[in-house]
């Protein structure tokens, strides 16, 4: 039985093929526009998608190309120079580097009458805590007579041996907010850092126990605290050890810094034992008496009590 559509008639047999070709016809047709506009949209969705993908690496690009970081007071060198004049010891004062300049090495042609002392130093780094120990108030007692100058650079070679609590860079960001806020205090700071120095492997102490630290050793100023809260020349930190490890250290021979402690007495590294307070002495002296010589002039260094 035919399923007729009322009132339509069927068209003959032979008709009904021919339409059903050309209705099979239009559909293959049909068929082909909706692929190729799919193609065309895939191709199109494809497109955007790599430039979306492209757009965020180039974020993610320029994100991680760290800007330079201005560095605190007082520290133009990448380190702080300490002096003292029979009684008291003072920080040295210099301006702040620009965030787009290269830090100025110290003029030791300028430092003819005293002996010149540079350590680099990493706070969590239990061999800068010996040299300290041994040496501390040996060199404090010299820096106190005007027999020599002390500049201290703090860098963060260590952060990975403090369960991720980057203690190397924390503490060396503490020592430069009390460079640029209080600088006269800074030796006091550095021994205090090193008295209460953590084990390799530890968080170390919090920003809040830094801000203690300062606290406890004399800095009286405020904005020292939130400054080592706010870890306001981290960054600096970070540009400043990596400018200690690829280039030349300055005033000396030395190529670039391979450890910590590095110990320069007139440019000289001392290579001798860190825990033998008279070993180091003999080595000042030595090069105090070498330079002496080679200059042809007394510096009137002398280093003895």
């Amino acid at each position: 039985m035919n399923s007729k559509i009322p009132g339509q008639a069927l068209p003959p047999k032979k008709d009904r093929r021919e339409v059903a070709r050309e209705t099979a016809r239009i559909q293959r047709e049909e068929q082909k526009k909706r692929e190729t506009r799919n193609r065309w949209f895939l191709r199109g969705g494809i497109g955007l998608a790599l430039v979306a993908v492209a757009a965020i690496v180039a974020v993610l690009i320029v994100g991680s190309v760290k800007p330079p970081s201005p560095g605190p007071l007082n520290m133009a060198s990448d380190g702080i120079l300490m002096q003292g004049d029979g009684t008291t010891i003072s920080a040295v004062t210099t301006a702040a580097t620009a965030a787009d300049a290269e830090p100025v090495p110290t003029d030791v042609s300028e430092l003819t009458s005293t002996v010149n002392i540079a350590v680099y130093l990493d706070y969590l780094c239990p061999y800068c805590g010996q040299f300290e120990t041994t040496n501390g108030a040996q060199l404090t007692s010299w820096l106190t007579a005007g027999n020599i100058t002390l500049e201290t650079h703090p860098i963060s070679i260590l952060d990975q041996s403090s369960s991720g609590s980057k203690y190397s860079t924390r503490s060396a960001t503490a020592a430069a907010c009390v460079a640029n806020y209080q600088p006269d205090s800074f030796l006091d700071v550095n021994s205090a850092l090193f008295a209460n120095q953590p084990t390799e492997g530890t968080t170390g102490l919090s920003n809040a126990e830094l801000v203690s630290l300062v606290e406890e050793a004399g800095v009286t100023d405020e904005s020292v605290a939130s400054c080592i809260t706010d870890q306001e020349f981290a960054d600096w930190v970070g540009d400043a050890t990596d400018r200690a490890l690829d280039n030349p250290l300055p005033n000396t021979d030395i190529g670039a810094l391979t450890g910590t402690p590095t110990v320069l007495v007139q440019g000289v590294k001392y290579e001798g034992d860190l825990g033998d307070a008279a070993a180091f002495e003999a080595f000042v002296l030595e090069q105090a008496t070498a330079t002496t010589d080679t200059s042809g002039t007394d510096s009137g260094t002398d280093t003895g009590e």
